[in-house]
């Protein structure tokens, strides 16, 4: 599945629009990372913990709407995005969404 943040992808034409997909994963803070980034914060320098999370969670997310657009046939996503949103305290949504399509090479 080709995916790309832009409008339109260089030597491919597309030749069917299937609308909006999306994948999404909700994260809780764990308490272990939270002891841990705390502790991190004191001393200054990147929290690998939540790096960690945040990078699975967007794979997750991503592969989720991979599927969704394999679900309708496509074989490409543009227009990538992703957005994030508070679900309650010390959890959160990351949602990746893009528009399915069938792209073929521009002859």
């Amino acid at each position: 599945m080709l995916i790309v943040t832009s409008d339109t992808i260089p030597g491919k034409k597309i030749t069917r629009v299937f609308g909006i997909v999306r994948g999404n994963t909700i994260r809780a803070r764990h308490i272990g990372r939270d002891i841990m980034a705390s502790l991190r914060n004191l001393a200054g320098g990147e929290i690998v913990e939540y790096t960690k999370m945040i990078a699975e969670s967007r794979e997750q997310a991503l592969d989720r709407m991979a599927a969704a657009a394999k679900e309708l046939g496509a074989n490409a996503i543009v227009t990538l995005r992703f957005t994030t949103a508070s679900m309650m305290d010390n959890a959160a949504e990351l949602l990746a969404y893009g528009t399915a399509v069938i792209v073929e090479d521009d002859v």
